[in-house]
């Protein structure tokens, strides 16, 4: 039975360990990216969709984009191991919210026979990756995903869900598009760890798992940090971020961080938390507990079983 994961969002933390179908190439097809600020009505209204975009999409036209795509690429290989895991293939995979593509690039055609890459941002999907994998990119949000159900036996997710804001209507819309394989994204640290099992859950996932990554990368400091974070497409787009911070503000800070975490060589260490996910959809395949009262032997008669094998080996 197929394992999904679930890796969501990065959570860069200064200073020690953290707390808390077609042909092979790649075509652009319809966009399904909602207008700016729609969003679910029960939905928290966080994150700027539209600056994430923008942001997304700066990143991707850098003159050198992969300069900051060690993290996103570390990532993308451990959930393509995971995936690899699995002894099963795959037909058709899903990646929500694939950036330039850095699950696909880990994956072989043995293992997924074809994958579909969603992003909100049309400049990472114009600058994505090579893959041997046939591949079909297409604009959309990770919120309002244009297809039906039970079409994919595979969707993964990789640094990105994170930034939506109805996090539980999109663990929902996933679980619709999986047919009965796995799922793979990164989670939001605004997320409880113990809420996590809850949300796959709710959303029609079972047999769930959920464990932890830390990535831990030196920097020279605060400042390459944030241009770091920056050039990866993931600069703040809370819609109650403040406009400006005063350079005298983050100069106090990176001083402060300096003094309280660098490593003796003066660079200064950061964490990247990363929570997997697994679940599975559904599936008649399934082996399913017994029912109610269903049972031949009562718990009480299970003490006496160690007698019974004993006599047995004496005879």
């Amino acid at each position: 039975m197929l394992r999904p994961v679930v890796l969501w969002r990065l959570s860069p933390r200064l200073g020690g360990p953290a707390v808390s179908a077609g042909s092979c190439g790649r075509r652009a097809v319809a966009s399904s990216v909602p207008p700016s600020g729609s969003t679910s009505p029960r939905a928290l209204n966080i994150f700027d969709r539209e600056l994430k975009r923008k942001q997304k999409n700066w990143a991707a036209r850098q003159p050198e984009p992969r300069k900051f795509d060690y993290l996103k690429e570390e990532v993308g290989s451990r959930i393509a191991d995971r995936v690899y895991d699995i002894a099963r293939d795959f037909p058709l995979a899903l990646d929500v919210g694939c950036g330039r593509g850095y699950i696909a690039q880990h994956l072989n055609k043995e293992t997924v026979g074809k994958i579909f890459q969603t992003d909100i941002a049309e400049h990472a999907l114009k600058n994505s990756l090579e893959t041997d994998i046939p591949t079909v990119n297409i604009l959309a949000d990770e919120e309002f995903l244009p297809f039906q159900e039970n079409t994919f036996d595979l969707v993964v997710s990789s640094l990105s869900l994170h930034w939506v804001n109805d996090l539980p209507r999109a663990l929902e819309q996933l679980a619709e598009t999986e047919r009965e394989g796995g799922f793979s994204p990164h989670i939001s640290p605004f997320t409880a760890v113990s809420d996590l099992g809850h949300l796959l859950g709710r959303a029609g996932f079972n047999t769930l798992t959920v464990d932890t990554d830390e990535i831990q990368v030196n920097y020279p400091g605060m400042f390459e940090l944030m241009e770091d974070l920056k050039g990866m497409g993931e600069s703040n787009c809370s819609w109650n971020r403040k406009a400006l911070l005063h350079r005298d503000t983050m100069l106090a800070a990176a001083a402060v961080y300096r003094e309280m975490y660098r490593n003796e060589d003066g660079s200064i260490p950061a964490t990247y938390q990363i929570y997997h996910m697994i679940g599975w959809k559904y599936h008649d395949s399934q082996a399913r507990p017994a029912e109610r009262g269903s049972a031949t032997v009562s718990f009480g008669e299970l003490a006496k079983l160690n007698d019974v094998m004993s006599q047995g080996k004496k005879q």
